[in-house]
C-alpha cells in the first residue's frame, strides 16, 4: 500500500538501509530506475509506482551544485557539481510531506523534502544564474517503461569505460529502444514550464519525458504547503493520461 514509509505529519519517515539497493557510481539514472522498481516490490511504495516521481536535475551548462553528497572530496558539507543528477521523490495523499530518495546523499534515507531542499539545494546560497538548477519531473511508471540506456555515454572514443558499468544487462525500453538518455538529462531553460494551475502540473503525465520546471516550481509541486488535491488528482487520472503517451 502506498504511504507505508510516512503516514502522518507527526510520524518521522522510517530509515531504510540504502546499501540494500543496487548502486553503481556515475550511473545515477540507472540507480534510480532500479530503486523505483525495488521500492514497489518491497512495499515501500505503491506496487504500480503511482506515488513515485523520477527527477533529473541539470541546466544549460550541465553544471549543477549540490551539497551533502557522499562522493564529494571538498569537506564535511559534501559539496559537488554534477553535470546532471537523478533522484526519486515520493508523494502520497496520506503524507503531510514528500520524501526524497537520493542514493548519493549523506542525509537520512529517505529524507523529508523540506530538509533535502534546505541541506542539499542550499537556498541560502545565492547562485549565479548560469548555475540555476532545472528539474525534469517524470512519473516513475512512465520512466520504468520508457527509459533505455546502452551506456554509450560512458565510453571514450577509444571504447574504454569512463567508469565501471553496472553488473546487470543494459536497460531497454518497452518499445525496444536501447538508448534515450539525452531525452531526459538534457534540460534547457527554454524548456521550462511555469506551474500555476493544476492542469499544467497534470501535463507531466502526458509526456513520457516529463515536464521541465525551475527550482521554485519544483518546491511548489512537492513542498508541504502544496495542495494535496493536485497530486491526488494526478494519481487518480494517471491511467487515463498515461494511456495517451
Amino acid at each position: 500500500m502506498a504511504g507505508q514509509v510516512q503516514r502522518r505529519s507527526d510520524v518521522q519517515p522510517i530509515r531504510v538501509n540504502g546499501g540494500q539497493f543496487k548502486y553503481t557510481a556515475c550511473y545515477c539514472e540507472e540507480n534510480i530506475y532500479m530503486l523505483c522498481k525495488a521500492l514497489g516490490e518491497q512495499g515501500l511504495a505503491s506496487p504500480d509506482h503511482s506515488d513515485l516521481y523520477v527527477v533529473f536535475i541539470s541546466n544549460d551548462i550541465q553544471q549543477v551544485p549540490f551539497w551533502r553528497q557522499r562522493n564529494s572530496s571538498t569537506g564535511p558539507d559534501g559539496f559537488s557539481v554534477w553535470d546532471y543528477h537523478v533522484i526519486c521523490v515520493q508523494k502520497t495523499s496520506e503524507a503531510d510531506e514528500a520524501l526524497v530518495w537520493d542514493l548519493d546523499t549523506t542525509l537520512p534515507f529517505p529524507v523529508a523534502f523540506s530538509l533535502y531542499a534546505e541541506k542539499s539545494l542550499r537556498p541560502d546560497i545565492r547562485l549565479d544564474k548560469v548555475y540555476s538548477r532545472l528539474f525534469r519531473v517524470i512519473k516513475a511508471s512512465s520512466y520504468l517503461s520508457s527509459f533505455a540506456s546502452d551506456r554509450r555515454h560512458m565510453k571514450t572514443p577509444e571504447g574504454r569505460w569512463r567508469a565501471p558499468p553496472p553488473p546487470y544487462e543494459c536497460i531497454k525500453a518497452a518499445d525496444g529502444q536501447v538508448y534515450n538518455l539525452e531525452e531526459y538529462n538534457v534540460i534547457l531553460e527554454e524548456q521550462v514550464r511555469h506551474i500555476s494551475v493544476e492542469e499544467e502540473l497534470g501535463s507531466l503525465l502526458a509526456n513520457k519525458y516529463g515536464l521541465v520546471i525551475n527550482e521554485d516550481g519544483f518546491k511548489r509541486v512537492f513542498s508541504r504547503s502544496r495542495s494535496r488535491g493536485t497530486l491526488e488528482k494526478l494519481d487518480t487520472n494517471s491511467q487515463q493520461l498515461v494511456s495517451h503517451v
